[in-house]
């Protein structure tokens, strides 16, 4: 890496490390214990040692009983754990064992590995690690084992001996051990996995060409943010259990994490060590063991959303349903990156407890109801919902599908800058851009959502990005799902280190949507771009956008945008400018998935 890039990249970590502490500062919080709990349910903290990966772990955990259980009334049981960084006592973790054992469940909320008071490594939910070690509260509540100071339970509802009625529910990190675990343990009986990863190699190093042997711009903001986190544990959580340190490379990940995270901070790709890469992000990832996962899995994914995009639950859902796994999907508004969290909005809040009131919380009850309650009558709702932003009224704002509305409208980029509906108005025409060696165009501060902080608007420097736009609406159109375009570039420059062997030579470009009001102001929906390490500049590529669900309003104008870089992720290796030409039998097609009314 050149040393122009390595002076802006140190400058990005000394300004994560700050980000990070401020995220990870709420993240050890205990939620208060709520007035007249005790009527309602008791709270006993256990601590349980579990062999998971070859070592020993303690797992720190809080039993959630419901009045009235016991072994002539058991009840079904909810499994929780925390979003990385958290622990069993952060508010929203600790909110899931409240809001189900008010609702009759037995609850055990736990510290995930490497978090709270759990030992071992911080292993990025490796099913032979984190989910072995959930497996292990399994046996708790199948009776099969006792915590370590002895308490054993006779009150959860059994399908047979040994086999305990078992839900999990959880998001982000604690959304893909869920699929860990059932990966590895069958006798867990209903998923709720919420705004959670497909691949973490896609997650972290996105590349949204079709080639995905190919690693993309990693996401130096959110990876490093999170990489401190759990680097940063002693500080969390004193007198740290010594089975949380790694003495062979980082602190407290475990080895492979550590020279993941290494790689990708390197700019550098030679071919062995980004397969190495890939290989590790997508063996700990649910991409390379769902078709172990039988568990009927209602996915919640958030619209407002950087980390994990709306793709990755659509890629879940898709092998899921493929496989004969019941699945169905929600797209709701928040997030990783923000969004509607108001219980006010028809927003599920489990911090509220609104699921009764809540479009989602309803679904979630409903999953539960079936699948744990074995209640046959209940209707889990459709097979896919989405959440509409500009519908005002909160019982209506959710929409409903058999299925993710297919690719149906094509626009074509013509020379002259405009997007147009028919190939015949392509105008022939060739225009250029060219990288700078620093970033140039800004999408996100991908922590600002997370810690409340105001983030500058979108933009994009003049001379370092192309772009083309239609003419303002005639009608209302309803764009839900994930956008592709066609693409073909011109890159002398790249066309001549592209096959070093080291990937990063390879050109890096970044493709995104804008909404453009009659004013001009304009809008990223929801700060979302798609980086792309096109594959081979001499040949046409294709791009996967994010999914989104966006209203572009009657008289507004549709951007379509390719820059040079993005603050948020790492980018190209020195300076390669780019040309696209464009004739009407030759040019470039953006493909929508529209939604007729």
């Amino acid at each position: 890496m050149s040393s122009a890039w390595r002076s802006p990249l140190s400058r990005r970590r000394a300004l994560t490390l700050a980000a990070a502490a401020a995220l990870a500062a709420p993240l050890a919080v205990a939620a208060p214990a709520p007035a007249g709990a005790a009527e309602r349910y008791t709270v006993t903290a256990l601590k349980f040692t579990v062999q998971a990966g070859g070592r020993s772990c303690t797992v720190d955990a809080d039993l959630y009983r419901p009045a009235g259980v016991d072994a002539a009334h058991p009840a079904p049981a909810v499994l929780s754990t925390n979003g990385f960084g958290g622990s069993k006592s952060d508010g929203s973790t600790a909110a899931v064992g409240k809001a189900f054992a008010e609702r009759g469940y037995v609850g055990l909320v736990y510290s995930g590995l490497g978090f709270g008071r759990s030992g071992c490594l911080i292993s990025l939910d490796d099913p032979e690690i984190d989910g072995r070690a959930a497996s292990g509260l399994v046996d708790f509540l199948a009776g099969e084992r006792a915590a370590d100071d002895g308490t054993k339970v006779d009150y959860v509802t059994a399908d047979r001996a040994g086999d305990p009625r078992v839900g999990m529910i959880g998001g982000s990190y604690g959304g893909a051990v869920q699929l860990a675990t059932a990966a590895v343990d069958r006798r867990v009986d209903a998923l709720v996995p919420m705004i959670t990863w497909h691949d973490l190699a896609y997650s972290l190093d996105p590349n949204n060409a079709a080639d995905r042997s190919v690693p993309g711009a990693a996401k130096w903001q959110w990876m490093n943010g999170f990489y401190l986190i759990g680097e940063g544990q002693p500080l969390l959580v004193p007198n740290l259990d010594p089975s949380r340190v790694n003495r062979l490379g980082c602190l407290h990940f475990v080895t492979k994490a550590c020279e993941t995270i290494r790689t990708l901070n390197s700019g550098r790709y030679p071919a062995d060590r980004t397969k190495a890469l890939q290989e590790y992000a997508r063996g700990v990832s649910p991409v390379s063991y769902l078709d172990k996962v039988k568990a009927p899995t209602l996915l919640v994914q958030g619209q407002a959303d950087t980390l994990f995009n709306l793709n990755e639950a659509e890629a879940t859902y898709r092998t899921l349903t493929a496989q004969g796994t019941p699945a169905k999907m929600i797209w709701q508004s928040w997030g990783h990156s923000g969004g509607v969290r108001d219980a006010a909005a028809g927003e599920l809040d489990l911090d509220e407890g609104n699921l009764e009131t809540s479009y989602v919380g309803r679904r979630i009850l409903a999953w539960f109801d079936r699948y744990l309650q074995k209640k046959k009558g209940v209707d889990t709702g459709p097979a896919f919902a989405y959440r509409r932003d500009w519908i005002g009224d909160p019982d209506t704002t959710y929409a409903t599908a058999s299925k993710v509305p297919p690719l149906n409208r094509k626009l074509y980029l013509s020379g002259d800058g405009k997007l147009v509906d028919n190939r015949a108005k392509v105008a022939r025409g060739s225009r250029e851009y060219r990288n700078r060696l620093v970033p140039t165009s800004h999408s996100e501060s991908s922590l600002a959502g997370l810690i409340g902080l105001p983030d500058p608007a979108p933009y994009d420097t003049r001379g370092t990005y192309l772009d083309w736009t239609t003419e303002p609406l005639a009608e209302d159109m309803d764009v839900v799902g994930a956008p592709r375009a066609t693409l073909k570039v011109i890159s002398p420059r790249t066309e001549r280190v592209q096959h070093s062997g080291d990937a990063a030579d390879k050109l890096v470009l970044f493709a995104k949507l804008y909404d453009v009001a009659p004013d001009g102001k304009k809008t990223l929906v929801h700060r979302l771009v798609s980086p792309v390490r096109v594959p081979d500049v001499t040949k046409p590529f294709t791009v996967s956008l994010p999914g989104i669900v966006h209203r572009y309003e009657k008289g507004h104008r549709l951007r379509f945008v390719v820059a040079a870089s993005d603050g948020a992720y790492l980018g190209n290796k020195g300076v390669k400018p780019v040309t696209v030409t464009s004739a009407p039998k030759d040019t470039g097609v953006l493909n929508l998935p529209v939604v007729r009314h």
